[in-house]
């Protein structure tokens, strides 16, 4: 079986299924494991944000959908040459992936068009159950309820091992910074698997926009930042880059120093089987006493002390 990967979570199970040999094209954001970065490149974005702030790109990407205008496209050169058995797609945000429509139009053209396979997660369980379903549809069913039975085990230990905290920090969990977006889907559960409660979303929510006087409001005991497709590095530069830095200084979390800056697309924006090596993460953010204090530091970075505005010195130069 020949497949194509249309996004970051689906190349992550494929992999996971022990089939990373059949993936003969990926998305240009597929970037793990490391193996997926040889890979042809089915999808690619129209634009290039590297130097480009959070919101420049915000601004960016809502204009071109009040155009109309699509912020991925399909490569129909390299889909061809893949000649796929199996595509795998989504439909759940055209933010985070190229569009179902332009996928379904894209393989349509083919002159053996492949079976199309749609992942929507909004919830973990929804998760082990991509994981089963990828399996069915590429001859690996044995493999993945191998995978989902580890992660499984996994996430119950988690549960667990919260049961016996004493109470439930807030949590704020966002995935954007400028404008300010928090995030859904499946982190509010796993926010609450971890022994916290979600101070902004509630479980299977979509993201939503929110003003800082929302999170001021909520005064969350814990903070996370994850902005989707940045590294720790390059979400420190975004935080400082934020307008209005000063204010963040009166929530509990900041005055605790219980922030942390996280590799979103490693740990939380990609509903694939690292999730649950999230969610062990996420548990020791929480209940550092229960799970730990041991933070990946390539992943997870606590400031310890709150950023001054940098925003002067880049436009300075």
């Amino acid at each position: 079986m020949r497949i194509c990967s249309f996004l970051p979570s689906a190349t992550e199970i494929v992999y996971a299924l022990g089939l990373g040999d059949s993936l003969a094209a990926v998305s240009h954001e597929c970037d793990y494991p490391a193996e997926a970065l040889s890979k042809p490149k089915v999808v690619r974005s129209k634009f290039d944000h590297t130097d480009m702030t959070g919101q420049e790109i915000d601004n960016l990407v809502s204009e071109m959908a009040r155009r109309g205008e699509r912020i991925y496209e399909v490569d129909e050169q390299v889909l061809r040459q893949a000649e796929p058995d199996l595509v795998i797609t989504q439909e759940l945000c055209e933010v985070c992936a190229v569009s179902y429509e332009d996928v379904e139009r894209a393989v349509v053209q083919l002159d053996k068009p492949p079976r199309v396979v749609s992942l929507d997660p909004g919830s973990m369980e929804d998760v082990l159950g991509n994981i089963t379903t990828v399996g069915e549809f590429a001859g690996a069913s044995q493999m993945a309820e191998s995978v989902v039975r580890g992660l499984r085990e996994r996430i119950d230990g988690v549960r667990a091992c919260a049961s016996g905290a004493a109470a439930r920090p807030s949590v704020a969990c966002i995935e954007w910074l400028d404008p300010l977006i928090v995030a859904g889907h499946w982190v509010p559960e796993m926010v609450e698997i971890a022994g916290g409660r979600d101070a902004l979303a509630k479980p299977g929510e979509p993201s939503r926009r929110i003003d800082f006087d929302d999170l001021r409001a909520a005064d969350p005991d814990i903070l996370i930042l994850m902005p989707c497709g940045f590294d720790v590095e390059r979400a420190e530069l975004e935080l400082g880059r934020m307008p209005g830095l000063d204010e963040w200084r009166s929530l509990a979390a900041v005055q605790d120093r219980r922030v942390y800056l996280t590799d979103a697309g490693s740990l939380f924006s990609r509903s694939g089987p690292r999730l649950v090596d999230s969610l062990e993460v996420l548990g020791k953010m929480v209940h550092p006493d229960l799970f730990g204090e041991g933070l990946p530091s390539e992943y997870v970075k606590r400031l310890d002390t709150w950023p001054s505005q940098i925003s002067e010195k880049i436009s300075g130069g």
